[in-house]
């Protein structure tokens, strides 16, 4: 339970907003259940605006922080990984161009950065894991690996647009 806001207290809460106390120090001084939400309410009730410069400690001068070197892989890098050849599929006029064989990234959770591509590469439970880790063209990965994550969506049948839309405008006729 609070005391109130009395005539001293109030007194004290001008005095001490327009020294520059913060809220939270004005309510430890005041005591008695005071909250520091108490005190912005006041001071906003009571229309106090102007007020000297808030109390904050002596900040440094801005330096420009010294490059720092690169961090060392902590491992040499593995040999690369070769991928077994999967039996091709025949070549349409609609599939997608084939894509060369992926080379193995080098990138990890902790080297991986903001363009750099994030494809998977390997087994995540495996120590050997990696990321693809090229320059990724305009989302998360590589141009390459974009054909192969965004394939067209492909058309079933022969129907034209507008047969396929009337036909699916006669179930609710």
């Amino acid at each position: 339970m609070t005391a109130g806001w009395t005539e001293d207290r109030v007194g004290a809460l001008k005095k001490l907003w327009l020294e520059g106390q913060s809220a939270s120090q004005i309510a430890k001084q005041l005591g008695g259940g005071v909250t520091r939400n108490a005190v912005i309410g006041k001071v906003h009730r009571l229309g106090l605006s102007g007020r000297a410069a808030p109390s904050q400690p002596a900040r440094a001068t801005f330096r420009p922080s010294r490059p720092r070197p690169a961090a060392q892989p902590t491992q040499a890098p593995s040999a690369p990984r070769r991928i077994e050849a999967v039996q091709p599929r025949p070549m349409t006029a609609q599939s997608a161009p084939v894509m060369m064989p992926d080379l193995p990234g080098t990138a990890t959770v902790m080297t991986l950065g903001a363009h750099m591509c994030k494809w998977p590469i390997g087994d995540p439970s495996s120590t050997e894991f990696s990321f693809c880790g090229r320059r990724a063209s305009e989302g998360v990965y590589c141009v390459e690996h974009a054909r192969v994550a965004y394939q067209p969506q492909v058309r079933r049948g022969g129907k034209d647009g507008a047969t396929e839309l009337a036909r699916s405008l006669r179930r609710y006729i």
